[in-house]
């Protein structure tokens, strides 16, 4: 079932986004065109601030045209590994340092038309810095219980696909270190 790239051509080259228009030679032999977009990928952080809340975030996204209630993520810079940029993204979106940053998984969140993959970290032992937002950015720190956030995905408040998957993973982390205390 794999498909053999015979030629691409660059469409549009963005500043976060590349469109790629590929003709590929189908597993039956027969030619094809797949439009997709190249994305230098994310990181995606679940900030656990020192009152034990999540530190979700509210912000508007242009592409829907809605605020949207996240967690702190961004692009990967150049050169740039996925964990740096999840610490980097905490500190610019919320103000905060972490001391232990852990990997729960990663996703690509649209198979369909994009490569795009996030690395999704839970981030604790958080220290109060200072914001440093991007000058296009305008972001409020709405703290959570976990409980509370889980709520906002069931009821349709959280649509955002990286967090919905985060949230849940960090459940499902939060209940495997619950077993693991009660076996010792």
């Amino acid at each position: 079932m794999i498909e053999k790239k015979i030629k691409t051509i660059e469409v549009y080259q963005g500043d976060l986004l590349h469109l790629q228009k590929d003709s590929v030679e189908l597993s039956n032999g027969r030619i094809s065109t797949r439009e997709w977009i190249r994305h230098p990928g994310a990181a995606c952080c679940i900030p656990i601030l020192p009152n034990s809340e999540i530190g979700l975030i509210k912000q508007f996204r242009y592409a829907i045209g809605e605020e949207m209630i996240e967690l702190p993520a961004g692009k990967l810079n150049k050169n740039e590994k996925p964990i740096e940029c999840a610490i980097r993204e905490l500190e610019e979106e919320i103000g905060y340092k972490t001391q232990k940053v852990t990997l729960l998984t990663e996703i690509h969140p649209a198979v369909g038309f994009c490569n795009e993959k996030i690395s999704i970290y839970l981030a604790e032992e958080l220290k109060k810095t200072k914001i440093n937002l991007d000058s296009d950015e305008f972001i409020e720190l709405i703290p959570t219980k976990l409980n509370k956030a889980l709520e906002l995905i069931e009821n349709g408040i959280i649509t955002d696909a990286k967090t919905i998957i985060a949230l849940l993973w960090y459940e499902k982390y939060l209940s495997k270190n619950i077993k693991k205390t009660i076996k010792k």
